[in-house]
């Protein structure tokens, strides 16, 4: 016989989004299962960086979790973005934001299989989260008003009367139940590969965009690591990539060979594992991520930054807001469509102004290149400039500046 369960709220899915969502349930009081189709450690295909966003979260959290985090030996802090425009022209951007700590940096850098583990144990100190690791979830059937899950070995049944899935952009869920499709316009795809002692590294362990003009509407990256290593890849729109049929692997390789700034500092790097291909589904446009008692948090509801990427705080922020949805559903003893709904208004509230404008960048920067070049190119000569920039990180209003013809009239003559 199956082993059993009956959770009023399951978690599939315990990478940042199901971890954080468990978390912020039990600080509320809520108990619930989370169910991991692996075992921890495990790795993820990431760019490994854990922006402001990740550092405001865990500070709502606990702060305790976020000094946890900065005690870990497998983390980094970084205080910045290099910007380096399709001209090769490098931009040094500090962060100057409300998430930078007071004797500490803005955000970390930390591999995903390490930063997922930490996540994990700090689940298992709450004794309202039940982990199920090695229970992958195959079937997902509606019976009345619950959800029956049946893992892949037949081995455990589980039934619940609110689903939060979490368990990334290949989810089965999303696809069957939740009637979110893969749209190339709105996917990237991306490589990942580890690289030991890359030279000419930030002295502040601040990332690299590169956007270079082989791989626009997208980016090479370079993310710093602890013990010498680098988390390099990159990531270009996937009706690009077909349209163009560009090889990825290839031209990423072949521009670390070739292109003189990245050649020298790859000289004497070398190759740790496999160059391992990803998909990002990004949160370019509105989908409905809620129904019959269900919320899709993460990638699981395609909430990627289409500009830079970012997929763990928005993960972490999607399970913030799912938490919030789900005690106040369940006071309510409805898990409904129509109650649950209220996650998609939360959410998309909160973060929907940011998404629709990166999509507008990502859009802007791939069919104007030559509009990234001025920008660097002015930044880099002009402090206040440059500072402004900064602060576009964290301020709306001014990052909307940047897909205005104005902005750019003033920088060609004269103006900030």
């Amino acid at each position: 016989m199956p082993e059993t369960y009956s959770p009023d709220v399951c978690i599939v899915g315990a990478g940042p989004g199901g971890a954080t969502a468990a978390l912020f349930l039990a600080k509320a009081g809520v108990d619930c299962l989370l169910v991991e189709k692996a075992r921890f450690p495990r790795d993820k295909i990431c760019g490994d960086a854990l922006s402001g966003k990740v550092v405001q979260l865990l500070k709502k959290l606990d702060p305790s979790i976020l000094e946890d985090l900065a005690r870990e030996p497998t983390q980094i802090g970084s205080s910045g973005v290099v910007f380096v425009a399709p001209n090769l022209k490098a931009l040094r951007v500090p962060f100057r934001s409300s998430t930078r700590q007071l004797d500490g940096p803005a955000g970390f850098l930390c591999r995903r299989m390490d930063f997922d583990h930490f996540l994990v144990k700090q689940t298992r100190k709450y004794p309202g989260i039940q982990l199920l690791e090695g229970t992958e979830i195959t079937k997902y059937s509606r019976r009345d008003d619950h959800w029956i899950l049946e893992s892949a070995d037949g081995t455990r049944t589980i039934t619940t009367r609110l689903l939060i899935i979490a368990d990334g952009a290949h989810s089965r869920f999303a696809r069957h139940h939740g009637s979110i499709l893969q749209e190339d316009k709105h996917y990237v795809a991306g490589l990942r590969a580890y690289y030991r002692n890359v030279s000419g590294m930030d002295r502040e362990n601040f990332i690299e965009l590169h956007f270079l003009k082989e791989f626009l509407p997208g980016y090479f990256w370079i993310f710093p690591l602890s013990d010498h290593m680098a988390n390099v890849g990159v990531g270009m729109r996937s009706d690009q990539v077909s349209s163009r049929k560009v090889h990825l692997k290839n031209k990423m390789l072949e521009m670390i060979g070739t292109l003189p700034s990245l050649k020298e500092r790859f000289k004497g790097a070398s190759l740790e594992g496999d160059i391992r291909g990803y998909g990002l589904p990004l949160g370019s446009r509105k989908r409905k991520i809620s129904g019959e008692g269900y919320m899709l948090i993460g990638d699981a509801g395609s909430l990627i930054d289409p500009f830079t990427g970012e997929g763990i705080g928005n993960a972490m922020a999607s399970a913030m807001a799912a938490a919030e949805t789900a005690v106040s559903c369940l006071g309510r003893n409805d898990l409904g469509s129509a109650a649950l709904a209220s996650y998609d208004r939360l959410f998309y509230g909160r973060l929907w102004a940011e998404l629709n404008l990166s999509y507008k960048m990502q859009r802007l920067g791939g069919h104007f290149p030559g509009l990234i070049n001025l920008v660097v190119n002015k930044a880099a000569a002009n402090r206040t400039l440059g500072e402004t920039i900064s602060c576009m990180f964290e301020d709306l209003d001014m990052r909307d500046r940047l897909k205005k013809p104005s902005f750019y009239f003033k920088l060609m003559f004269g103006g900030n």
